[in-house]
């Protein structure tokens, strides 16, 4: 089973999760400058949609990944979403900081675990893949296996892509960027214009410029 990819796609933008604008375009972390920005914690606000992004997220989870023993949520905005399909699930859970927690333990792995475990990593949205398979890795040197990575929305990056392969992680997206440009030029959010220049951003969006 793969996710309703135009369903998903489609509560994002019913909440505003997912915003477009080619005019005044975002800055990413990164540098980069998008015509998109997903921020999948606004989903949590709408108790309806939460329910359908969780029930969509734990079907896929054990449909593809069956054999996972425990969820680990990226933090932050994967805490939420690992935690919530964890339970529907009755699977343990942890999530996994971006670095040491500087006072008490100085945990980055925060839950139970065991070497050896089969661990289902969950996260938001997948870009470059960089900051994601960082958290695999957190967690493969703490001697657990690895199995895959489900993630509410892809932006569909080769460099990402490519990142997985090597990484030997399979992972899967509810939805994607391909899928969600599609539905909005459906819904006529965006023009032709605008089309062309979302179009441009995920060819190149390292030296997009508008």
């Amino acid at each position: 089973m793969t996710s309703n990819e135009t369903a998903v796609a489609e509560k994002l933008l019913q909440v505003h999760a997912v915003q477009l604008n080619t005019a005044n375009p975002y800055t990413w972390a990164s540098g980069w400058k998008s015509p998109i920005y997903c921020d999948n914690r606004k989903v949590l606000s709408f108790p309806y949609v939460r329910d359908f992004i969780k029930s969509e997220l734990s079907s896929v989870i054990f449909e593809q990944f069956s054999q996972a023993e425990a969820l680990a949520g990226v933090a932050t905005a994967g805490i939420a979403w690992g935690a919530m399909a964890a339970d529907q699930l009755k699977l343990p859970y942890m999530y996994v900081r971006p670095k040491p927690k500087e006072h008490g333990l100085g945990n980055q792995i925060e839950g139970s675990f065991t070497p050896g475990q089969k661990v289902l990593v969950i996260e938001d949205l997948i870009s470059t893949g960089k900051s994601s398979l960082q958290v695999c890795e957190v967690l493969r040197l703490a001697g657990v296996e690895v199995i895959g990575m489900v993630s509410i929305f892809n932006y569909g990056f080769p460099q990402a892509v490519k990142a997985f392969e090597e990484a030997g992680i399979p992972f899967l997206s509810l939805t994607n960027y391909e899928v969600l440009i599609n539905l909005a030029v459906e819904k006529q959010l965006v023009d032709e214009n605008q089309l062309n220049s979302l179009l441009n951003w995920r060819n190149n969006p390292a030296d997009w410029k508008g």
